[in-house]
Order: structure tokens, then C-alpha cells, then sequence
């Protein structure tokens, strides 16, 4: 029987580095064909490395190279949803696609749209091919409102999805009085967790009003988290949009339920002088509007864009080293400290959904919070 829980340790521990490993070895960067799409050299590792991190239009799944030496990769569309001069234009992301020749350029609506570093462009009236100036700025396009699928966002729906359809069951097993069986056996703990030890201790006795909310911030985080580190080439948690959103409902939510105990320390501190008053406010009010949320979104956006590109940069070791080492020397070091890492990223995982959620019931304690006047 030991022997068996090594042999499952080993399987697991080694099933784990080789995700992290196809992580990034097949990523969505679209390369010149003439070159099979290999990423070799130094700058493309570098540009691939920061282009993961970046959200996409199109869901890609993993690449390879076929026999006469072309990249192909895997993958399916996503919607387009952009508002143009002339409106609303929809259409699949498959539309766009690279060449060898430039930018494809997208007839749809009335307009012309092409894509330029993940990002959609209007073309000018009567221009027929994108221009660009020596800082390879498009000198004859502008930016659309684009509101599309994007893969950050279908991973949002999809874990959200998947969130109600978990806590719909626990709730029912609960409402009949039943011990929660199943996957419902992995989440009661965890909520448990947070409501016993962040809600309770940081919001006091009006836990009960804010769990819910503590509760979806931490699953949808945690989860966010996980899934990034899967080859799925998630990176939601790694967008500062997203990371910003999930501050501003932590800010709406603290600014909204605020007590008047709360606002008269924010507003017109009680025991300072007079004249040292205005400006408390003014770093109150700095503190409140500014300096909270953006503890928040920048902790959560730094610490998982930059587990990610650690991770791919020892992978990068593989690369960089296979001529001066050779494959034999350079993939067990490029595996190993990867493992490691990734061993790591899973810990974080799960620290930086704990930290958000702890530091949004502190704020939110803090706002609801009443005082006792002697």
C-alpha cells in the first residue's frame, strides 16, 4: 500500500509539472509561417512570454507543426462585438487571421476593421490598407468600443456557470438537511472558512448581509486561479480590468453600507484640532476612494501576472539553452524549476484569493462598524 501512495505522489507531483509545462509551450503567438512558428530566439520569447499574458479574441487550445513545416494551431472563434461609426458590428473572431503580407482588413457594417496587437481598429474613409509611422503606430485607424467574447470573458461565464451550478446543489442538500455529498463535501469547508474566519472576525454581528458576497469573490478568485495555471491558457485574474471590477464592488459596497460613525471619522475626525481636520479628510477620503481599491486590484493583477511570467520564463530555459546545453541538459532544468514554481503558483493560488477577500471584509468592518460614545 505505500508503495502504491509513492507511485500516486510521483504520477500526480509529475502530471502537475507537465501542465505547467504545456501551459506556455504551445501558446496562441501567431508566427510567420516560412519559419515552421517556432519561438527560438531571445526576442520572440520574450514577445511570446508577454503576449500570453494579454487577453485574446479567439480561444486557442495548442499549436504544433505539421510536416512541410507550417504552424498550426487549435482552437475555436469567439464573438466580435465592437461599436463602430456606423454602429454595432458583430461577427466571429475567425475572420481575422494572419498572413504573411500585413493585417487582414475586415468589411463589416460599413466599415473596415483590422486587428493590430490584439486590438480592433477602425480604418479611416477610403483607406484601403493600414499605415503605420516609424513607432509602428497605425497612423490612419482608430480604436472601436469593443465589447466582445473575449477569452477572459468566456472564462468568466464559464466558472460562473460552474459556480451556480455547485452552490445551487449545496444549497438544496442544505435546505433538505442533508450532509452535503459529493463535490458539496469539497466547498462546505471552504465556506465554512470564510464565514467563520473572515466575515465573522473582520464585519462583526452584520456578517450574515456581506458572506455572500465574500464568498463569490473568493470561489470565482480562487477558481480564476487555478484555472490559469491549467493548459487552458487562462489568465483572468492576470487582467487589471478584471482585477479593477472586482475592486470597484468591494468599493461600492463599503462606500454604500458606511455608518455615520464611519463617515464622521472620514469627514470631520473627532479628538484632533480643528485645523488638522480638512486635511485628515482630504487623506480620508484619498484612503477610501483611491488607496483601498487599489491595494486591492494591484495586489491581485501584480502577483498573478507575475507568477505567470516566472513560469514561463524557466520553461524559456528549455529554449534558450538547448544549443549551449543541449535538450538532454536543458529540459530536465527548464522541468525542474518549473515544477517548483508551479508547486508555488498553486500555494498563491489560494493566498491571493484568502488576501482579497480578507482585506474587502476588513474595509467593509471598518465602514459598518459601530462605535461606542462614552
Amino acid at each position: 500500500m505505500k508503495i502504491a501512495q509513492k507511485s500516486i505522489k510521483t504520477y500526480l507531483f509529475a502530471l502537475l509539472a507537465l501542465v505547467s509545462i504545456s501551459l506556455h509551450a504551445g501558446g496562441d503567438h501567431k508566427h510567420d509561417s516560412r519559419d515552421g512558428g517556432q519561438v527560438d530566439t531571445e526576442k520572440e520569447i520574450d514577445e511570446y512570454i508577454i503576449h500570453h499574458t494579454k487577453d485574446a479574441h479567439d480561444f486557442h487550445l495548442f499549436s504544433y507543426t505539421n510536416d512541410e513545416g507550417e504552424r498550426k494551431h487549435i482552437g475555436f472563434p469567439l464573438p466580435v462585438i465592437v461599436w463602430t461609426s456606423n454602429g454595432l458590428v458583430t461577427f466571429m473572431s475567425s475572420e481575422f487571421h494572419h498572413n504573411d503580407d500585413g493585417h487582414v482588413i475586415v468589411e463589416k457594417g460599413g466599415v473596415k476593421l483590422t486587428k493590430i496587437h490584439s486590438k480592433i481598429y477602425e480604418l479611416d474613409n477610403g483607406a484601403t490598407e493600414v499605415s503605420f509611422d516609424a513607432d509602428h503606430h497605425a497612423t490612419n485607424a482608430h480604436k472601436v468600443l469593443d465589447f466582445s467574447i473575449t477569452k477572459s470573458v468566456f472564462g468568466i461565464i464559464l466558472i460562473g456557470l460552474l459556480m451556480f451550478l455547485w452552490f445551487s446543489s449545496l444549497a438544496r442538500q442544505y435546505k433538505k438537511k442533508q450532509i452535503p455529498t459529493g463535490f458539496g463535501r469539497v466547498l462546505e469547508p471552504l465556506v465554512l472558512y470564510v464565514r467563520d474566519e473572515i466575515a465573522k472576525p473582520n464585519i462583526g454581528h452584520k456578517y450574515r448581509k456581506f458572506t455572500g458576497y465574500l464568498l463569490t469573490v473568493f470561489f470565482f478568485i480562487w477558481i480564476s486561479n487555478l484555472a490559469g495555471l491549467m493548459s487552458f491558457g487562462f489568465n483572468i485574474t492576470g487582467q487589471i480590468a478584471i482585477t479593477a471590477c472586482l475592486a470597484i464592488f468591494t468599493l461600492i459596497i463599503y462606500t454604500v453600507n458606511g455608518n455615520k460613525d464611519y463617515w464622521g471619522h472620514v469627514l470631520w475626525m473627532p479628538g484632533v484640532p480643528v485645523f488638522v481636520k480638512p486635511v485628515l479628510a482630504i487623506i480620508e477620503l484619498a484612503g477610501h476612494f483611491l488607496i483601498k481599491p487599489f491595494s486591492l486590484l494591484v495586489r491581485l493583477f501584480a502577483n498573478i501576472n507575475a507568477g505567470h511570467i516566472v513560469v514561463m520564463s524557466l520553461i524559456a530555459i528549455i529554449y534558450k539553452f538547448k544549443e549551449s546545453m543541449g535538450l538532454a541538459g536543458s529540459i530536465p532544468l527548464g522541468f525542474v524549476l518549473s515544477f517548483f514554481i508551479t508547486l508555488i503558483e498553486v500555494l498563491v493560488a489560494f493566498l491571493q484569493a484568502y488576501i482579497f477577500t480578507m482585506l474587502s471584509a476588513l474595509f467593509i468592518g471598518m465602514a459598518v462598524e459601530e462605535h461606542d460614545h462614552h
